[in-house]
């Protein structure tokens, strides 16, 4: 186990409908490389997972109200897909600018699957060049991002993002690797 995110704090921005799977595996990754990680949400107690956004998938207790969390406590954000937990994110005011003061800050974000509706609401993918789940590609693409369809990861500054599950794997070492470089800057 490396210890190369020791002392970083990540949020995980997510509400009910997440993905499980892309919240679970990135964030075992952050955890594993030494970072601690919370879950920010619109609502306390639990949010409720999803599999493939139809099944139940079991819950996640929640850390901190987005509406209470301050871009200051956190060293990065993770934001996990599934359909319905970003639809709920983008339509609340709080996660919005939450997403675009990381966005803005220069501090590193990562976003997979569905993930990157919030970061279109946030008016934070004007000229970057990324990739998600096909289905809110002309979403994308209408709020002025470059998108990819052919690659399982795409790094473009601070922001590393990826198209689904599949590409669970090739994330969660980006992430490590991105989240890493922008906490321990090589000189130079």
């Amino acid at each position: 186990m490396t210890r190369e995110l020791q002392g970083m704090r990540v949020a995980i921005l997510a509400t009910d409908g997440v993905e499980r799977v892309e919240l679970d595996q990135p964030r075992g990754a952050l955890q594993g490389a030494g970072a601690k990680t919370e879950i920010v949400s619109l609502h306390p107690g639990e949010i409720q997972a999803r599999q493939f956004d139809l099944n139940a998938a079991g819950t996640f207790p929640v850390d901190r109200l987005v509406a209470d969390a301050s871009v200051d406590d956190y060293h990065a954000l993770l934001l996990p897909g599934g359909t319905m937990n970003p639809d709920q994110l983008r339509m609340d005011r709080d996660a919005v600018r939450f997403v675009r003061d990381f966005m803005a800050g220069g501090k590193p974000v990562a976003s997979i699957c569905h993930g990157p509706w919030t970061l279109a609401e946030a008016d934070a993918v004007r000229g970057r060049r990324l990739t998600s789940w096909p289905s809110i590609r002309t979403d994308l693409r209408n709020a002025g991002a470059e998108v990819v369809d052919d690659q399982e990861v795409v790094v473009d500054g601070q922001l590393v993002t990826s198209r689904g599950p599949a590409d669970l794997p090739a994330f969660c070492a980006a992430v490590v690797e991105q989240f890493a470089r922008a906490h321990h800057p090589m000189p130079g």
